[in-house]
């Protein structure tokens, strides 16, 4: 799921609907970083630092 094993699951003491509304709650790594190269505008780089065609 991009979270470490264990982060929610091996809390002492969390009931089940716990760690489910826990979980819920969180947004995956992988799904943030996604969104966010989706949403941020592209970088702008100056003519030394074009990237070249291969």
């Amino acid at each position: 799921m991009g979270v470490e094993k264990g982060l929610v699951c091996d809390v002492p003491g969390l009931s089940r609907a716990a760690q489910l509304t826990a979980l819920g709650n969180g947004v995956v790594p992988q799904q943030a970083a996604r969104a966010l190269e989706l949403l941020s505008p592209p970088a702008v780089l100056c003519g030394a630092h074009r990237h070249r065609e291969a």
